[in-house]
């Protein structure tokens, strides 16, 4: 394998950026999807050449943090273990999310995962593909249940119904819950997406490395027409994707299969540690499919169980300190590293996330809250109901979702502690809807 990689702040499998804990590697899974055996892998990895830290990230990616002096043996390793790209420079381009219960979802319209193999062998073979920017990303979507419709893609297909048969509606610099710009058949599907990247690289200048970039100089129906000469497009007017509660990423939930049920199993906050990783591959041998399905909410799947094994298997997700209830405030929130790995974090926001939860649960409280270190929003790709941005050391402005507004939403107030956060929050009328 070739090592030319291109400069980029992205860590990748074969870049390791350095933060304040040490190094990072991002590890991409396919669709999301890790075997047990690899799994081991990564927990071995972590546990021999870094600090032991292993974090789920909001793409459904796995990093690993603090990584020492031998970067070499940890990306060998990982290489081995199959978790690398095919080329060196298509690991940048391996971009595609699609929903954690692919293929296995009781609402999915279309199993997407061997479409998604398609197009991640062509990102990563066709060596065009290779100048698209590190943040340039897919999503195809089958219509399942347990979907994130909230993170922007340069690129999206959803399968829908259209005149009786199934299709893809697609948009572009946006997400499925935004009106489509049009539909293909399901045979173009990956066509479609060979012909939108190519077109992106025709017409963007070096400096528009995103869709919503290009779009802003390009007229969308200029685009269009473009793309209508390289593959057969089709109207679609008045659909709207349904959206299915988030929540379906805790807990057990049944399978198209009979008897199958998927467990939802949250790491506090997105981070696990070895021995936890180990036992959650281990559980997916002995009880499921001997398979694992990280998730963009920083929680991950164990597929496969049987329905009679559910409560078995939960109690051995939470004894190796994961959460599997809806229940529990922390499996709620979401924080970035912090000032504690990070340069530029202001405050310490795991730990404050953690004081945060145990206030709420006291109170009987499950926000969506998500603690930020600065404005970049590292932990979340989308506009949480509720944003903590940190100020300083230990003190947040507070912001709810307001879809007039941009990023974090309105600001609420300034300068809070995580007590007066807890007291403002216990002393609001939230309703479902508003977390």
């Amino acid at each position: 394998m070739s090592s030319a990689l291109r400069p980029s702040a992205c860590p990748g499998l074969l870049r390791i950026v350095q933060a304040l804990d040490g190094g990072i590697c991002r590890i991409k899974l396919n669709g999301g999807s890790i075997s047990a055996a690899q799994a081991d892998a990564v927990a071995s990895a972590a546990e021999w050449f870094a600090g032991g830290v292993i974090e789920a990230t909001n793409r459904a990616n796995l990093q690993i943090r603090g990584i020492g002096n031998e970067q070499g043996a940890l990306i060998d390793g990982l290489m081995a273990a199959g978790l690398g790209p095919s080329t060196a420079a298509g690991d940048d381009v391996r971009n595609l999310m699609l929903s954690p219960s692919a293929g296995i979802d009781q609402q999915m319209l279309f199993d997407t995962r061997p479409l998604a193999e398609q197009i991640l062998v062509t990102l990563q073979s066709h060596e065009r593909f290779h100048d698209l920017s590190a943040k340039f990303a897919v999503q195809l979507d089958g219509g399942e249940g347990l979907a994130m419709l909230e993170h922007p893609h340069d690129l999206w297909l959803c399968a829908t119904e259209r005149e009786g048969e199934l299709v893809f509606a697609f948009g572009l610099a946006g997400c499925p819950v935004d009106s489509p710009v049009g539909a293909v058949s399901l045979e173009q599907g990956h066509a479609l997406v060979v012909a939108v990247l190519e077109l992106f690289l025709d017409l963007a200048r070096p400096e528009q490395t995103r869709m919503r970039h290009l779009l802003a100089d390009c007229s969308l129906d200029g685009f269009l027409a473009r793309l209508a000469e390289r593959v057969p497009l089709m109207p679609i007017k008045g659909w709207q994707r349904k959206v299915s509660p988030s929540v379906l990423h805790i807990g057990a939930h049944p399978q198209r299969e009979a008897k199958r049920v998927y467990i939802g199993a949250v790491p506090p906050l997105g981070r696990l540690n070895p021995a936890m990783l180990r036992g959650v591959a281990h559980l997916a041998r002995d009880q499921g499919d001997g398979s694992l399905r990280f998730t963009p909410w920083q929680s991950l799947l164990l597929p496969g169980v049987h329905v009679d094994d559910a409560r078995e298997v939960i109690h051995s997700l939470e004894q190796l300190g994961l959460r599997c209830s809806a229940d529990d405030a922390l499996a709620h929130l979401i924080a970035c590293t912090g000032s504690t790995g990070c340069g530029k974090g202001l405050a310490d926001t795991k730990g404050d996330a953690r004081q945060l939860a145990a206030l709420l649960q006291r109170h009987g409280q499950t926000l969506n809250v998500h603690l930020s270190g600065c404005q970049r929003s590292c932990a979340a790709a989308h506009s949480a109901p509720i944003t903590l941005l940190a100020v300083s050391p230990g003190n947040y402005d507070l912001c709810f979702r307001d879809a007039a507004q941009p990023g974090f939403g309105a600001l609420h107030a300034r300068n809070l502690t995580i007590e007066a956060v807890a007291a403002l929050l216990d002393a609001r009328s939230w309703s479902p809807l508003d977390a």
